[in-house]
């Protein structure tokens, strides 16, 4: 290459690896979000080495899509920077030909391609068969018994039990120390020793004081070391019921074994028999098809940024990354629509995978043609033209100020001036740009994760649409935090490179003053990322989920939810029935244990083939049953009956039918009254808690990134935006790792919920606050 070519490839190449670190970041983000990584890693006590490896696997099927589109970003940021500076109108002058550029452009996009099909050919498959199996050998060295306190935990089905624990307390290694332990046996009578049915098919009660509680995950079990056990069973005659008493006794609760997950179809298998296996499954030939022509997308992609780059003769790299976004939607929108017409068997699937590259080399090669007409005639220079002027009118009602001729006023620091609103206007711009660009390239991936199932199913666009519609809210808010940090850093990198820092210093404005504002808008939007979380979130994701499962041909939700068959009630009351029949409220073979707050015995226990609750005396109705009141294992009173009320029981048919929701669709206070609904029943709610108190923590995150990134912006100095997007991801990547991390750790119930879900707050405002009174004003 000659000096003008390694000049371009060089600057195409700088800015084209920024564009593919800043989208492989976003959709890094999103594909670790969409899996439970931090929760098997965590669980799974992987080794750091291991950690590493998993989150690498990550890598090919993100670099797959970002790759492309880093490209694009490079090629328009490129040439956009040379046409705004006058280097392309220079080289014109010169004798030279704009579309001299294109050889080393289209070098460096040759060069992508050729990375991408390695991606999408070998890496990918091969990352995600990777994946799948790391994933299985963790899942397998897991031991699915981690008891949480005051929990039903139901996964015991090789010993066919149900365990409660009242109070965990942890011991040195992995061994735990449990207080109020109560154990049911549900193996059926007739599998039992002696065999014969007992009277209701009642489960066999366990109670013990405390445990010691050794876990085996190689067996995938629990050993339990008890002491002051006491049994309860009742016989095979209704005037039977053994009771025994031991001081100590061992027990072992074998957990069901996980089922191993797979991948889905064609994605994981390599080439060469997906070639084999296109011959005869068309899902199978779209996959093939798609391998190959993503690769070309960066070749085309580059082809169509040459004439777009060089006729931006402003907006520079905000308009770049909105023009990328634009065009790499479009791209998936047209590649989407034929593939489900090549799936419908309308459309042969060469033509719909390879259509969205034809069109644009056709594009891109029209856009070449025309590229060196007069300026009044080149239609990007006029769009471009258009923009500019367009938002030259919105900066200057951000600017506008007093005439000369006004009445003078007195100025006060802390109110709005000249330097804030331009500052501000600044700020926002940048703000809006990424703001976009994320939500947009996460709609797009997302989009693309989903075409399988829109496809297989049949989906309406309108649905699809509706979806993305409603799914919107929630992406700008989870955006919100980075899209603050990569706007302070741009606006503030751009400023010192322009030296606007260093005047606005030498007239006496402080760079704590530059900040204000800056700090201002942050904290109005950090209320209202809290406002939309409140008001409008709950209920745009339940619209989304619900469309989801659609999509993914899942069960509608199920709000709620009679299949519980274990609750506890109010006091010491332990519930169980065999059915919940919602319509007439009525529990079918229902058994209810009262325990003796003070020493965890059994006190009462209830059994009745059926109890209905009447509203006019607001009691359950027992029927066909018997009741025994218990002194430890001695029988102090038995009595039968054909129908009887208990007043003690006090529970109404609400307390059963607890709904199921979700974290996301709930607000903060609905979150905190089913919490609390929760916990009454006896169900575990640390990872609810840890959520809502995320409710807060992550709105305010918006003000912290704001606090944490104007220092770095001002430490960046004259090396400008790039510079400030290159630190953005540094500081983006350590807050997102240790908010997952304490989240999950807080799951685990490792720390409590609180501070779970605030020690990133906490980590990173300090750090920010530390910087900050560090600045050289």
């Amino acid at each position: 290459m000659r000096i003008l070519s390694r000049a371009v490839f060089r600057e195409v190449a700088s800015a084209a690896a920024l564009g593919t670190v800043l989208f492989a970041f976003v959709l890094f983000l999103q594909k670790l979000g969409s899996g439970k990584y931090f929760e098997i890693l965590l669980r799974g006590s992987a080794e750091p080495k291991t950690a590493f490896y998993l989150f690498a696997l990550v890598l090919p099927p993100v670099l797959s899509f970002a790759i492309p589109i880093g490209t694009l970003v490079g090629v328009l940021i490129a040439l956009g920077r040379m046409s705004g500076d006058g280097e392309i109108t220079a080289m014109r002058a010169a004798g030279v030909p704009a579309r001299r550029v294109a050889l080393p452009v289209l070098a460096f996009a040759a060069l992508m391609t050729a990375v991408t099909a390695a991606a999408t050919l070998h890496f990918t498959p091969l990352s995600i068969r990777e994946t799948f199996r790391v994933f299985n050998a963790l899942i397998a060295k897991q031991l699915s018994a981690e008891i949480q306190p005051r929990i039903f935990e139901e996964q015991f089905t090789r010993s066919n039990s149900v365990l409660y624990v009242g109070d965990v307390i942890a011991l040195p290694g992995t061994v735990a120390k449990w207080r109020n332990v109560f154990i049911a046996d549900l193996t059926p009578p007739s599998e039992q020793p002696g065999g014969e049915r007992d009277y209701g098919d009642a489960p066999a009660i366990t109670i013990a004081s405390e445990a010691i509680a050794v876990p085996d995950p190689v067996r995938n079990s629990i050993q339990l070391s008890m002491s002051g056990v006491s049994s309860h069973k009742v016989g095979a005659d209704v005037g039977q019921y053994l009771n025994t008493y031991s001081p100590k006794q061992d027990q072992l609760l074998e957990a069901k074994p996980r089922e191993e997950a797979n991948a889905k179809a064609w994605i994981s298998m390599e080439t060469r028999p997906l070639a084999e296996a296109a011959k005869e499954s068309r899902e199978a030939s779209i996959e093939l098809h798609q391998r190959f022509a993503l690769p070309v997308a960066c070749l085309l992609l580059a082809i169509i940024g040459i004439p777009v780059g060089v006729s931006t003769r402003k907006g520079g790299k905000p308009v770049a990354m909105v023009l990328t976004v634009a065009l790499v939607f479009l791209y998936w929108m047209i590649q989407i629509s034929l593939i489900k017409l090549a799936q419908q068997g309308t459309l042969g699937v060469a033509q719909a995978v390879w259509t969205p590259n034809l069109l644009y080399a056709l594009a891109g090669a029209v856009m070449l043609l025309r590229l060196e007409r007069a300026g009044d005639r080149d239609l990007l220079g006029g769009m471009g033209r258009w923009f500019s002027s367009l938002w030259a009118g919105v900066r200057e009602r951000f600017q506008r100020t007093r005439s000369s001729g006004d009445a003078p006023r007195l100025r006060i620091p802390l109110l709005p001036g000249v330097i804030d609103s331009y500052v501000t206007s600044e700020f926002l711009f940048y703000l809006g740009i990424w703001l976009a660009t994320f939500v947009l390239s996460a709609h797009v991936f997302i989009f693309f994760e989903l075409l399988g199932d829109i496809f297989a199913r049949g989906i309406p666009y309108q649905k699809v649409l509706t979806y993305h519609l409603f799914l919107t809210p929630k992406l700008i808010y989870d955006s919100a935090p980075m899209s603050v940090l990569v706007a302070v850093l741009v606006t503030f990198g751009v400023l010192s490179k322009n030296n606007e820092v260093t005047a606005m210093k030498a007239c006496g404005v402080s760079l704590y003053r530059l900040g204000l504002p800056i700090l201002v808008l942050a904290a109005v939007m950090s209320g209202g990322l809290f406002a939309l979380d409140h008001y409008y979130i709950p209920d745009a994701n339940r619209i989304q989920d619900g469309i989801l499962n659609e999509i993914k041909g899942r069960p509608v939700q199920t709000y709620l939810r009679p299949d519980r068959k274990w609750i506890h009630g109010e006091g010491s009351r332990i519930f169980y029935y065999k059915y919940f029949d919602t319509a007439q409220r009525t529990m079918i073979g229902v058994h209810m244990y009262e325990m003796d707050p003070a020493t965890f015995r059994m006190k009462r226990h209830i059994t009745a083939e059926s109890a209905t609750w009447e509203p006019r005396i607001k009691a359950w109705l027992f029927q066909n049953g018997w009741y025994r009141d218990l002194d430890t294992v001695r029988v102090t009173k038995y009595e039968t009956f054909q129908a009887r009320t208990f007043p003690e029981v006090t529970e109404e048919p609400s307390w059963f039918l607890r709904e199921v929701k979700q974290e996301k669709q709930l607000n903060f206070a609905d979150l905190d009254r089913y919490i609390e609904e929760l916990k009454q029943s006896g169900f575990d709610t640390v990872r609810l808690q840890v959520q809502y108190h995320k409710k807060f923590s992550v709105p305010l995150f918006a003000l912290i990134m704001a606090l944490i990134s104007i220092p770095f912006a001002f430490l960046t100095g004259n090396r400008g935006a790039l510079a400030g997007v290159g630190v953005s991801f540094g500081i983006a990547i350590a807050y997102w790792a240790s908010s997952r991390m304490f989240e999950e750790i807080g799951n685990l119930a490792e720390l409590p919920p609180g501070v779970a879900a605030w020690t990133p707050d906490g980590l990173f405002a300090l750090a920010g606050l530390y910087l900050f009174t560090r600045m050289r004003s």
